[in-house]
Formats: structure tokens, sequence, C-alpha cells
């Protein structure tokens, strides 16, 4: 049967709970995995997602940074959590239904502004993340794995997925240095870009659109930094995808915009 998963890094879940409402009830997801949710676990607005008919919610809260959700219509029969690069961040959940579907949430570091490890602790962090997903993706490979992960990977790693490449090969997320890695983790499971699946590599692509455009959609500046990737076993039911780009323009908007991937499980 059809089953929908979305991505939105929401920055800030309880300031744009009116959002996610919104967005679930015309949208209607399987599954939302949020990230950059920015509150402890005490602190989320669970009752609005179990009003919407999420009832199964697993949170990997933190105060003011990071933080991932995960919101189902369905039970899940494992709830896990991975610390990376041992800083006790709430960058990553893992969920498993009954039929064994695993589903990822990752929400990867930004990475600063200064695209240099030796100057830029925080990019530094990013590089150092992305190996240890690249290795963790290794140590998990299985032919039959029916697996998707999603997320904020914080980097957008083709030509067309930049409104620039030229301009932007020296900016933080679009680096060479940082799209090798990301192709590392892609290849380390055989992922599948359940994205670029329908949308042909030479079509510009965007999730994000920076706060600091006057006119983000005039302008039209932007990085696909949110992904959902399936495994090979997958592959073959993948129906459809979109990009909310509207949801950029809504009131008080996050920078990000929902990602969909529609597959027969």
């Amino acid at each position: 049967m059809p089953f929908t998963i979305a991505t939105w890094n929401i920055n800030s879940v309880r300031l744009r709970i009116g959002l996610v409402e919104q967005f679930l009830g015309a949208h209607a997801p399987d599954v939302l995995c949020l990230q950059e949710t920015k509150t402890l676990d005490d602190a989320f607005p669970r009752k609005a997602l179990e009003a919407a008919g999420y009832a199964h919610i697993a949170i990997a809260g933190q105060k003011g940074y990071h933080g991932v959700a995960i919101a189902s219509k369905h039970p899940f029969k494992t709830v896990e959590r991975d610390d990376w690069c041992a800083m006790g961040d709430a960058r990553h959940l893992r969920v498993s239904f009954e039929d064994d579907l695993i589903v990822d949430n990752f929400y990867v570091p930004a990475g600063g502004d200064e695209p240099d490890p030796a100057i830029n602790p925080k990019f530094a962090h990013k590089l150092k993340f992305l190996r240890e997903l690249a290795q963790w993706g290794d140590r998990r490979r299985r032919s039959d794995t029916r697996a998707i992960m999603v997320g904020d990977l914080n980097v957008a790693p083709h030509e067309h997925d930049v409104w620039n490449h030229k301009q932007l090969l020296k900016i933080v997320s679009h680096t060479p240095v940082e799209t090798d890695l990301l192709g590392q983790v892609f290849a380390a499971h055989d992922w599948v870009d359940a994205v670029r699946h329908f949308v042909p590599l030479r079509q510009k692509l965007y999730s994000w659109w920076s706060y600091r455009a006057a006119d983000w959609d005039a302008a039209d500046r932007g990085r696909r930094l949110d992904h959902v990737w399936v495994t090979p076993a997958l592959k073959d039911g993948l129906v459809s995808t979109s990009t909310l780009r509207e949801a950029r323009g809504w009131d008080r908007p996050s920078d990000h915009v929902p990602v969909l991937v529609t597959l027969e499980r």
C-alpha cells in the first residue's frame, strides 16, 4: 500500500507548530520527520500532533539547539538514537515498523561560514560527522535492508542543487570536500536518491532559501539541503515526490520546505 514520508527542517517546532498542523492537514503523510526542533522532550508540542492523527511520536530534543523528531500514524517497533562525534547532540533518530521498514532521521551540522577545518571548529565537526556517517552506512550494508534515510544533510551535492555551481564551490554546503564526503555516505549503503529518481539532475531543485534575501522568491538563490534516500530494496516501489516550495512563503516560515516521497511498502 502507498506510504508517504516527509522531511522538514522546521527551525523551532514550538514557534511553527501552526505551520506543521497546516501541512499535515493538507498533505497527511504517514510519517513526518522534523529537524532543528530546538526544544527539550518535555516541551515538545506532542498534543498538537496527536490531535492531527499522529499518535506515535519519537523525540530527541535539546534546549535551544538541534533536535529531531518523528511523528507517525503507525506504531513503532523500535526507537533508537546514536551519539555522533561523541558530542551528545540531538541529531539522529531511528525507528522501525512491524514490517521491518527502518527510518533514519538526521540533522547534519551546518558547518559555519568558513570552509576551513583548521580555523573553523564547526566545519571540522561537520566533516567528522559525515565521515562517521559513511562508516555507519558501511556497517549496515545488506542487500535486503528496507530502509529510508531522510533529513537536513546540509549538503547540496549536485551542480543543479544550488543556484550557481561555480559561485558556491567555496561556500559551505557545496564545497568539494563536503560533496565528496556525502558521496561516500551515499555509496556506503548503495542509497538511491528518491527525489532525483523523479527529478533529472539537469533540473534546478532547492529545498532551502536564506532569510537574508529581501525577496527569496524573486532572487531564487536556493540550495537542496534536504534529502530522502532509500535502499535498493525499495527503489522499484518509488511512486512520486514533491518539494513544497510554496511553504517558504507561508507566514513566519522556516527557511527550509517539506520534501515528500511516496512509495509502495
